[in-house]
This record gives C-alpha cells, sequence and structure tokens, in this order.
C-alpha cells in the first residue's frame, strides 16, 4: 500500500456506470417485478453498497476509506440498464475504487437475478465518469462509450 499517512483528509467524491445488455422480456419482467428472485434493482443497490463498504477487502493493496455516501441508481433503457453510483468520504485518498465496485457489483448482481431467462447478458461500460478531491484535481468524463 501507498502511505497516505501525511496527506490531507479533503472531501472525495468518484462517480462511476456500468451498463448491462439485457433482452427485452427481461426488461420486462423487470418493470413488472415478475423475477422469481424478487426486486431486481433493490437487491442490485444493496450489493453495490455492501460491495462498497469492503472495497479493502476485495482489492488488494486499497486503503479502508470511512465511506459517508454511498448511491446507486438505475435508468432502464430499451435494451438494457444504466448503473450509476456515486462514493463519497472525507479522508487522505480517493473513492474511485469504491465507485467502480459498487457499479460492478449492482451490475453482476443483476445478471445473476436474470441469468435463467437468458444466456447472452453482458456487462458493458464499467469506467470512472468523475472524481474530485486531493491535489490532482478534478476529472470529468462525458460516458464510457
Amino acid at each position: 500500500m501507498i502511505d497516505v499517512g501525511a496527506k490531507k483528509d479533503t472531501k472525495r467524491i468518484a462517480k462511476a456506470q456500468a451498463y448491462i445488455r439485457l433482452n427485452k422480456t427481461i426488461i420486462a419482467r423487470i418493470k413488472a417485478g415478475k423475477l422469481p428472485k424478487g426486486n431486481v434493482l433493490e437487491a442490485a443497490r444493496f450489493a453495490g453498497i455492501l460491495a462498497a463498504k469492503n472495497t479493502a477487502g476485495l482489492i488488494p493493496l486499497c486503503h479502508n476509506l470511512p465511506l459517508n455516501y454511498v448511491g446507486v441508481d438505475f435508468t432502464i433503457q430499451k435494451e438494457g440498464i444504466l448503473i450509476n453510483t456515486e462514493a463519497r468520504c472525507t479522508g487522505k485518498t480517493g473513492v474511485e475504487m469504491e465507485a467502480l465496485l459498487t457499479a460492478s457489483t449492482a451490475a453482476l448482481t443483476i445478471y445473476d437475478m436474470c441469468k435463467m431467462f437468458a444466456q447472452d447478458l453482458e456487462i458493458q461500460d464499467l469506467c470512472l465518469l468523475e472524481k474530485s478531491g486531493g491535489k490532482s484535481g478534478v476529472y470529468k468524463r462525458k460516458g464510457c462509450k
């Protein structure tokens, strides 16, 4: 791990996204709440938040951060679901990995809950959209595509 002990605590924010491509039948089932495993989006939201809280245990060289907020939002589209995440803390290092892990875990949870209906599900476009805080300043991206 990098020694961040001498760094000052600053407000850190990171936003990430992922997209999971699904077929129209699965999208309709999600909208209707007709999946055997339950509410897909709420399960994915909780899974993503739990992943963020455990980032340091999953990514070997990540620091354990005192998270102030983790958010997960879903936009159901014609051929899939766009997942947008945000992680915030006041600390000595950034929360990019927490935001990215939240997005990927939410996508994987949707995949797991929907795989019984199709084998061609696809997770795409996992990326960091934005980060702020720390000496490297602000980074903004328009989207993964």
